[in-house]
């Protein structure tokens, strides 16, 4: 199921990620984060309502030095002050992938991930499956039924 974003959300996104979201167009939208201080930074597009075959889907890429990433099928995304990130999931069937931005112009990225995982007792799992189970465990938080970017 495809969500709509608001300029609220948007503007949330920026304001964790300490930048500006800049249009490009009606439907996307530009969000260039710098660390300074590393020596790092990425640009952050977030594609709304694109239309394939008929079906609509919301498209988050990232542009960074040597990378290029995008997660399909943007179904929710949580902002965190507290983690000074957002993350983006996309889920489908049992399935789930995250694009983790961080207000240092960091990005991470776990997919197709299985439900098994995310399920597991994260102390009993591999190190590297580990990071991602608590990476990922966001998502449990999200009823995507009646899921909503508003926040409550």
């Amino acid at each position: 199921m495809v969500h709509q974003f608001t300029k609220e959300n948007i503007d949330e996104i920026a304001r964790i990620l300490e930048t500006e979201a800049k249009p490009l167009g009606n439907d996307v939208f530009r969000l260039e984060v710098v660390n300074k201080e590393e020596g790092r930074k990425l640009a952050l597009e977030i594609h709304l309502g694109m239309s394939v075959n008929g079906k609509e889907l919301n498209m988050v890429s990232v542009y960074a030095q040597n990378t290029f990433l995008q997660l399909h099928n943007c179904t929710a995304f949580i902002a965190s002050d507290m983690l000074k990130q957002v993350t983006f999931f996309g889920k489908q069937d049992e399935r789930t992938s995250g694009l983790i931005i961080e207000q240092g112009a960091g990005c991470s990225l776990y997919s197709n991930v299985s439900e098994a995982v995310l399920n597991s007792d994260f102390t009993k799992l591999p190190e590297d499956l580990m990071m991602c189970a608590v990476a990922l465990s966001l998502t449990e938080s999200i009823d995507k039924d009646s899921f909503s970017f508003d926040e409550e």
